[in-house]
């Protein structure tokens, strides 16, 4: 009796003492992060939900399309490269989308007695929970219901849609512990915000990729790409059960093979990034950096005039250069300013005259100059006291502008004119884009002027402080409108040597076109700044209001 109690309560010592899982805590972790961030937000929660209820929406229509597939001669083109683009989609995502999941960054785990080993696993279990795996779940099954065929392919597409999931998931995790210093630098916030930029240009590639495929023959054409793409993991997954279906067993067991084994090469780089991560000191807690170096003394900057010109100029370039919401601004402006008149070069829908969208965007730049400071326009407003010096400043940054767009202007409207073999209306489409920036110059300085507007610093995507929308809808469009007037000489002028077939002295729009654009920025310049200098306390006021 005495025995049997002592060893019961040995054993309830035992079960006590024994540690919890820790993948198990990682999961309810993950929960309890999920649970937590819904809390007191009701526009939170609002999202959360309604993304739960599109991806569930989406994921089953897209099941149930891909389902029908069932038989279609080319199903197993279609689901072999689907499977590529979703293992593509997770490799990239942690990249532009960092802060998405804070559990993506195991350097906040460094300072726990974790071995990496059992840390990979209960961070594998906890990131097949959430939004992204439920949806990819969706499309594995969708993708391996499409080809599977007999007892085998059943067999197979039983194996392969979890095999999916989890090459998808891993091969994240393992890009962004391998890149986590990145993500969590300035630098990574930099990137994150030029996501916006790679999705529009994947849009377009898509659109005109579609476009081909359905002018030259159908998804026939994908066969030899299919072909390659069934043999790279996770892809090959999916060709495993369309191998398995058809019969061809021995490719079945190769393609299999390869899924694990990558699978497995995959969770080994994982552990190993995971380890010198845990063990290697971050660069902040080294020792100090060598004495920074003027960059300013040389190179570029000292072309620059002297002066307050000089000083304002390349104020607003590193602007441009090192703040992520005004970089984020700069570079869409300059990828869509070459996507859309390019790619309707190449659908064979364009015209010169397109390479005046770039030079619209970059024009709107101009727009809100002193709001693009932030609260640190007070520092600028010390040195204006009266209309003159809001001259020298409003002329500096316009200056800068100029010294991006003219040459970008040049570049785009040359390569246009090359794609669409328009080389007789060369000079017109350059002498208008000319006009169209200096027009764009002058509403831009005037509306600074007048609709000055607060750009929080907080959020990727706020770009209106609350109570200002109003000032910045009249600013923008307002003066887009402004330029349009502004312009239209030079506008009609370029209609009539076209419909009146004069091209043979279109090229009077290049002269003309710079004296316009000229003339235009400058006055603009005069009537906006005399307003900077007796507004200059409302301005201020306005843009420290985020």
């Amino acid at each position: 009796m005495t025995a049997t109690a002592t060893g019961t309560a040995r054993a309830s010592a035992a079960s006590a003492a024994a540690p919890p899982s820790l993948t198990a805590v990682f999961v309810r972790l993950k929960l309890s992060l999920l649970r937590n961030g819904l809390k007191g937000s009701s526009k939170r929660k609002a999202a959360w939900f309604t993304t739960l209820a599109f991806a569930l929406v989406v994921g089953f229509f897209v099941t149930l399309g891909l389902a029908l597939l069932h038989g279609h001669a080319h199903a197993g083109t279609v689901v072999v490269l689907l499977a590529a683009i979703l293992a593509l989609g997770w490799s990239v995502m942690p990249l532009f989308f960092p802060t998405g999941d804070e559990t993506l960054d195991p350097s906040r785990l460094v300072m726990l007695p974790l071995r990496p080993r059992p840390l990979v696993r209960a961070l594998l279990a906890s990131s097949l929970v959430g939004i992204g795996p439920l949806f990819t779940l969706c499309l594995a099954v969708g993708s391996v219901l499409a080809v599977a065929r007999g007892a085998a392919g059943v067999a197979a597409a039983v194996v392969a849609a979890p095999l999916l999931l989890l090459g998808c998931v891993v091969l994240a995790r393992a890009v962004a512990t391998a890149n986590v210093r990145l993500l969590t630098s300035r630098k990574g916030r930099d990137l994150a915000l030029l996501s916006g930029l790679l999705i529009a240009v994947g849009a377009q590639v898509a659109n005109f990729a579609s476009q081909s495929l359905f002018q030259a023959g159908g998804l026939s054409r994908l066969e030899p790409v299919e072909a390659v793409v069934r043999w790279l993991p996770p892809a090959t997954a999916v060709g495993m059960v369309d191998s398995a279906s058809e019969g061809a067993y021995g490719v079945a067991a190769a393609q299999l093979a390869l899924t694990v084994g990558a699978l497995v090469l995959l969770l080994r780089f994982w552990e190993r990034t995971l380890t010198k991560l845990m063990v290697t000191p971050d660069g902040s807690t080294l020792a100090a950096a060598k004495p920074a170096k003027d960059r300013s003394a040389g190179g570029f900057w000292s072309l620059l005039p002297g002066g307050r010109t000089g000083a304002a100029v390349q104020r607003s370039l590193r602007y441009v250069v090192r703040d992520p919401k005004t970089k984020a601004a700069w570079v869409t402006a300059l990828a869509i300013g070459v996507i859309v008149p390019v790619f309707n070069a190449l659908q064979g829908t364009g015209s010169i005259y397109l390479a005046c969208f770039g030079t619209g965007m970059l024009g709107m730049q101009m727009y809100n100059q002193f709001g693009q400071d932030t609260s640190a326009f007070w520092m600028v407003a010390q040195t204006i006291s009266t209309p003159r010096d809001a001259y020298v400043e409003l002329r500096a940054r316009a200056l800068a502008l100029a010294l991006v767009t003219v040459p970008y202007t040049v570049l785009v409207t040359v390569v246009t004119a090359a794609l669409v073999d328009n080389w007789s209306a060369l000079a017109a489409a350059l002498g208008l884009t000319l006009a169209v920036l200096g027009s764009m110059l002058c509403t831009g300085a005037l509306a600074s002027a007048r609709f000055p507007y607060s750009i929080p610093t907080d959020g990727a995507f706020k770009n209106v402080a609350p109570g200002q929308a109003g000032l910045a809808w009249a600013g923008i469009f307002g003066g887009m409108l402004a330029s349009a007037v502004i312009c239209a000489p030079v506008i009609a002028l370029a209609i009539w040597f076209n419909v009146a077939d004069h091209q043979n002295i279109s090229w009077l729009l290049l002269p003309l076109g710079v004296a316009w654009g000229t003339l235009a920025t400058w006055a603009g310049l005069r009537l906006a700044a005399p307003t900077v200098a007796r507004k200059l306390p409302e301005i201020l006021l306005a843009v420290s209001k985020g």
